[in-house]
């Protein structure tokens, strides 16, 4: 007889699906000389509860549609596009990245997004969300890569999911006790030790 072994199945990250929703706005002023126009983060919108996250398969394609904004915008020139069903996944290891943003003045999702030549609208590239995240540190990291990202409020609910993710995994990493100047080492200009002698050297006067 032989015995089948099967190996454990690692439990699925806390996750919740969202949509994204890009806006088209025309540009005014000066900059209109250089840019008709401009594409702006809208909205974020949370897909259902996150508790039922885990049993959908993730849509890697995020077919953009045209939609009407729940409220009108100031321009009727304007044009909003959502761009369906990305997931938003916590990672233990990030945790001090989700407690930077719950206290943040106002917690908020984060899109990562760039130009597409391959999707054009009136022959211009539309603007294509690529991840969506809720982690100070991922933001950080792609803002300084010189990446295009907005950032939108949280809803209530995804804040309330997010601080009891950060409740039970974040654990701050205790202060160390610093040292008093006096218990500095002394170096040279070159950050070399420097050595102290308390000897009397015979080089003085002779009598």
């Amino acid at each position: 007889m032989t015995s089948e072994h099967t190996a454990p199945v690692a439990p699925r990250r806390p996750a919740i699906e969202v949509d994204v929703v890009m806006r088209r706005e025309p540009v005014s002023g000066p900059m209109s000389r250089w840019q008709s126009w401009r594409w702006v983060l809208a909205d974020v919108l949370p897909c259902g509860d996150p508790e039922d996250t885990g049993s959908v398969n993730p849509d890697t394609s995020h077919e953009p549609q045209a939609v009407e904004p729940l409220q009108p915008a100031a321009d009727t020139a304007s044009t909003h596009w959502l761009f369906p069903r990305f997931r938003v996944e916590l990672f233990r290891d990030d945790a001090e990245g989700y407690f930077l943003n719950l206290n943040s003045p106002q917690p908020c999702f984060w899109v990562f997004w760039r130009a597409d030549e391959e999707r054009l609208l009136d022959g211009e590239p539309m603007a294509v969300p690529q991840i969506v995240t809720l982690s100070y540190h991922d933001a950080g990291r792609w803002l300084d890569a010189q990446e295009r990202v907005d950032q939108v409020a949280a809803a209530d609910e995804v804040v309330d999911w997010l601080r009891t993710f950060v409740d039970a995994t974040y654990q701050p990493e205790p202060k160390r006790r610093k040292r008093p100047d006096s218990f500095k080492p002394l170096t040279d200009r070159f950050g070399q030790p420097v050595r102290i002698s308390t000897e009397k050297n015979g080089t003085g006067p002779r009598r």
